[in-house]
């Protein structure tokens, strides 16, 4: 019984994954956007390049925050992650069950 809720919950994460997969590269993309403005910000001494890597770093900012649906979509990989865990835990109860 606990196989079956865990094959129908994986078919669940990976459901819910699946469809957040844009959104998750897109917030990926933005998150390196934003980082790479940020490192940039804080390499540059000149004004004018601080208030353009200023722009970038909220253009990421604008973009990860328009995204933010696709923390479901982590929340769904994580928790497929957790049931592969919970189902290599129980084969693993299995190879070593040597009741009598």
């Amino acid at each position: 019984m606990k196989k079956v809720l865990l094959i129908i919950g994986a078919v669940v994460a990976v459901a819910v994954l699946l469809a957040n997969l844009g959104s998750l590269l897109v917030l990926a993309i933005s998150v390196a956007v934003g980082y790479y403005g940020l490192r940039r910000f804080v390499m540059t001494d000149a004004v004018g390049a601080k208030i353009g890597w200023g722009v970038v770093i909220g253009i990421g900012v604008c973009i990860s925050l328009s995204n933010l649906p696709a923390l479901i979509g982590l929340a769904a990989l994580a928790a497929l992650y957790y049931m592969y865990k919970a189902w290599k835990k129980d084969k693993e109860a299995e190879k070593f069950d040597f009741t009598l």
